[in-house]
């Protein structure tokens, strides 16, 4: 049995899909749907079952499941950089990672990778190595990167870093996300603008060293980060903390180059103020080092960044298209 908390939301529902391709359906989706639209992320998928997170964790705890658990993404959070409840960061972020953590405490031989964020990294200052030994140096910019650096920092507490499987995920985007409302990748949220009036806005730069449009970061498309986060069930000794991304900082002005160009338009970008409220908690720059991944054994390689905008923009958004597993006709009895 495979369980993905998060299971409908962007990356966990792009696991479950690449599960799927691989002929796995026994899987748990855990989740809270509430009254977002990402249930639509589901429809194609094949799984046992679904549990809200609050009955899931419970169950977890009473032994519902034993030892049946072969594999535990927890990759379910509030991802929300401008989220300004610090309680319900704690809560919903750390407190509840750090219970499935205890319960893997005491069943580790069910392989447990969860979800960190290349946001624990903060402005960069001590660059973007995934080296567990430097956690106590990272200063992360806002709470959602704070409360997912908090776990990080408990699991290297516990001595759990050697068994399992922290990711820093980069900045993902790709098919799955329209749930997401303004935490969306820039490529979904300028889309229909882009195709409609020829036009994106994207913010000023307040420093001086980076042009409009040239702060950089590390773009990774969901289904390269699947890959890397499969690799890590795949290979059950490889633990500790791993950024999982390109290796190379693009800007923002590659991306809308790139997205006018999936659609042969001629790019048209505008440059707009960043809101007074976000400039002091902006990364100007990543780019994921990735010596630990390959070190560990892990040497997918990423799709171009333009490749995958222009299969991002065909396949997916210009016919509002979900991932959809291979449909493979049932077996006779």
């Amino acid at each position: 049995m495979i369980i993905v908390t998060g299971g409908a939301g962007f990356i966990g529902s792009a696991v479950v899909h690449a599960l799927n391709e691989r002929g796995r359906e026994d899987i748990i989706i855990v989740d809270h749907l509430g009254s977002s639209e990402k249930w639509k992320n589901l429809v194609a998928l094949r799984y046992e079952e679904y549990l809200d997170k609050g009955q899931f964790i419970n169950e977890l705890e009473e032994g519902r499941f034993g030892e049946e658990i072969e594999v535990l993404f927890h990759l379910g959070a509030c991802s929300s950089t401008t989220e300004t409840d610090a309680g319900y960061l704690m809560d919903n972020n750390f407190r509840y990672t750090a219970r499935i953590g205890r319960w893997w405490e005491r069943h580790s031989a069910t392989r447990f990778i969860y979800a960190s964020s290349a946001a624990t990294y903060g402005g960069g200052e001590q660059g973007y190595m995934d080296d567990a030994a430097c956690l106590h140096l990272l200063r992360p910019l806002n709470m959602y990167g704070y409360s997912k650096h908090l776990f990080d920092l408990f699991a290297l507490r516990k001595g759990w870093l050697d068994r399992i499987a922290g990711l820093k995920y980069f900045n993902v985007f790709g098919p799955n996300e329209f749930h997401k409302g303004d935490m969306r990748s820039v490529i979904n949220k300028a889309f229909l603008r882009v195709r409609d009036e020829g036009a994106i806005a994207l913010f000023k730069s307040y420093r001086p060293e980076y042009g409009h449009g040239e702060q950089l970061r590390d773009f990774i498309y969901v289904k390269d980060a699947v890959a890397m986060t499969l690799f890590f069930m795949d290979r059950r000794e490889a633990g500790g903390i791993f950024n999982i991304g390109t290796g190379v900082a693009r800007s923002w002005n590659d991306v809308a180059r790139a997205m006018f160009s999936a659609i042969d338009k001629t790019p048209n970008i505008e440059y707009v103020d960043m809101p007074a409220s976000l400039r002091e908690k902006y990364q100007y720059f990543t780019r994921a080092d990735l010596r630990r991944l390959r070190e560990a054994g892990c040497m997918h390689e990423c799709r171009p960044l333009e490749a995958s905008v222009e299969e991002y923009v065909i396949k997916y958004l210009l016919c509002n298209g979900y991932l959809e597993p291979e449909v493979r006709p049932p077996v006779p009895e």
